[in-house]
């Protein structure tokens, strides 16, 4: 929902250090995550932009567009709107600490900032864009240093989330933690 914020503030010329601006934009943005085909999209006032909010200057945007009070009001509320019938799976950087403090399972998914510059050059590879390893690792880098220090809802893990360090593993076997512990939640829950 962020990255949606920051490309329509990107694409509509608004300037990331205007908070009045940003929080115009957010309140204004229909954002509608749609399962279509077994892949998430994300709708923008009408258009899909999955894609588009993947590029290295978005995720940029997004972590400084994330900061802004004006912009998380609207988008927490929106992200708890989506969760209030329960059974939803969410990822974010602060869906366990803030947008759901009571959730039932929270999960802090982690990697070395190495592994996850890798991962983001290969998905940029996949799609015939070419960044520099050094580039892509700066960038994951100050993200992190940006959302850890944000004053509102910063990036930090839950007291009671559980660590998944997938610094070793693939995509299936993290998923295969993830509904490990899952089904451990629900099977101590119905005992």
């Amino acid at each position: 929902m962020y990255r949606a914020v920051a490309w329509k503030a990107l694409r509509d010329g608004v300037p990331l250090d205007s908070p009045r601006e940003l929080g115009t934009l957010a309140e204004s943005a229909r954002i509608d995550l749609v399962s279509s085909d077994g892949k998430l999209r994300v709708i923008l006032d009408g258009q899909d932009i999955t894609d588009l909010i993947r590029s290295p200057a978005v995720s940029s945007a997004a972590s400084v567009v994330a900061a802004v009070p004006s912009v998380r009001h609207p988008m927490v509320a929106e992200q708890r709107r989506a969760g209030a019938k329960g059974a939803v799976v969410m990822e974010g950087r602060d869906i366990g600490s803030v947008v759901f403090p009571h959730a039932h399972l929270k999960i802090y998914l982690d990697a070395s900032p190495e592994v996850r510059a890798a991962r983001r050059q290969s998905e940029h590879t996949e799609k015939g864009e070419i960044l520099e390893f050094e580039q892509v690792l700066a960038e994951v880098i100050e993200r992190d240093r940006r959302d850890k220090a944000r004053e509102m809802s910063p990036l930090v893990r839950a007291a009671d989330a559980v660590l998944v360090d997938n610094t070793a593993m693939d995509g299936e076997e993290t998923a295969r933690v993830i509904v490990l512990l899952a089904n451990e939640k629900a099977r101590v829950a119905t005992a």
